[in-house]
């Protein structure tokens, strides 16, 4: 399906112009997460202007919609599933906008770099594998390959796993016990984390799902058209 889909967005015109759009805001969600990382660890700054990035992101999605509204109004023969989909991609993608706007705010509250000491290594796991989602995700679109969009959504079933896996640890004081504040800082990353993995998945079930099912797992073999 979205070897169809994205023959429409390199026809040019406003369908294009749209497809163009939401990757660029995916790529800017890209170098926000990346910044909001390094400024929680203190290897950055506090990117001071992540409300600002924020803002272009959802101008970004204004303009994708307009687009594909005034596409399906004015084309002869509008392509309403291509509409659908890209418009529900580039929601998902404002929302990881949201979520490292959180993580800036998150380091904003720190009086010292993060530090997740007995789950750091947890930590840098899916924080690696958060970044690597972005790379596979954006390629996946671009060159409509499947095989790298299954490997975002395994991808993000490995993070959601872990990052429950470690906040029921949290939660059970089986980790941190006794530093209640830390725990709560580590906890609360852990599910920023995780819900940026979990947009990144969204939209990479574009690639390999009819529009009823973005979102949701794909099906096998003969039931995938249900």
């Amino acid at each position: 399906m979205w070897k169809d889909i994205l023959s429409l967005f390199k026809g040019g015109g406003l369908c294009e112009e749209a497809y163009q759009e939401a990757l660029l805001m995916l790529q800017e969600s890209h170098g926000m997460y990346r910044d909001a990382v390094a400024a929680l660890h203190r290897e950055g700054g506090l990117a001071e202007d992540i409300y600002e990035r924020d803002r272009q992101i959802n101008k970004y999605e204004r303009s994708v919609r307009r687009k594909i509204v005034t596409h399906l109004s004015v084309s002869t023969k509008p392509d309403i599933n291509m509409g659908l989909v890209l418009t529900a991609i580039v929601v998902d993608i404002e929302r990881i906008g949201d979520y490292t706007k959180n993580i800036v705010e998150l380091a904003v509250g720190l009086d010292e770099p993060f530090d997740a000491l007995e789950l750091g290594d947890d930590v840098r796991t899916v924080e690696e594998t958060v970044g690597r989602m972005f790379d596979n995700v954006t390629l996946a679109l671009k060159e409509s390959d499947e095989a790298r969009a299954r490997t975002v959504m395994e991808d993000h079933s490995r993070v959601a796993a872990l990052t429950e896996e470690d906040v029921l640890k949290l939660r059970q004081s089986k980790v941190l016990s006794g530093r209640s504040g830390h725990a709560v800082t580590v906890a609360l990353y852990l599910r920023f984390l995780k819900r940026v993995s979990a947009h990144i998945k969204n939209v990479a079930t574009s690639v390999v799902n009819p529009y009823h099912r973005i979102g949701f797992r794909e099906k096998d073999g003969s039931d995938r058209n249900g």
